[in-house]
């Protein structure tokens, strides 16, 4: 099985390119489209930037495999969990409670404090309910549930996998 004959370093530098070129992705798209990305979205994007750079330090350090792969599984949860609460809010907009028409939450605060911090990365200038970008029927943040989900799964068989 090719599984076990790729190398398990092979894996970490394979997530954390793959999370470090969807950021570079997502920043493209963004400056191509002009899209507004919004407080969830900025806090997506910083959860793929944590995961790549803990796949970084699972590549470097990779006798410590299992709490990076653990750090990574939390993370890509913790992503897919916002990323399902953002679709929820567009699809049902009249339900939802908009960001930045409430007191800030503690995401939102987060957000803010980066966005002033690096701008060009983190500025969230959007609304969490509009879907400025749909592909294949799908918006950012539908996307973005699938490939956090998709990452919590490939650390969990990264995880139960025995590396000689």
């Amino acid at each position: 099985m090719i599984f076990s004959k790729v190398p398990l370093r092979a894996w970490f530098a394979t997530l954390s390119l793959g999370c470090f070129g969807l950021v570079a992705f997502g920043m493209q798209l963004q400056a191509l489209l002009r899209l507004s990305p919004c407080p969830m979205c900025i806090f997506q994007r910083l959860l793929y930037l944590v995961i790549g750079v803990l796949a970084l330090l699972g590549f470097i350090l990779p006798a410590a495999h299992p709490v990076w792969l653990v750090l990574v599984a939390g993370s890509a949860l913790l992503g897919a969990g916002v990323a399902a609460q953002q679709s929820w809010m567009q699809a049902f907009p009249e339900l939802a409670t908009e960001c930045g028409f409430t007191d800030p939450t503690l995401l939102e605060r987060l957000v803010d404090m980066l966005g002033m911090q690096w701008p060009s990365l983190f500025l969230a200038t959007g609304f969490c309910t509009s879907k400025e970008w749909v592909f294949l029927g799908l918006s950012m943040a539908n996307w973005s549930f699938f490939v956090f989900a998709g990452i919590a799964a490939y650390a969990v068989i990264l995880l139960r996998r025995k590396w000689r």
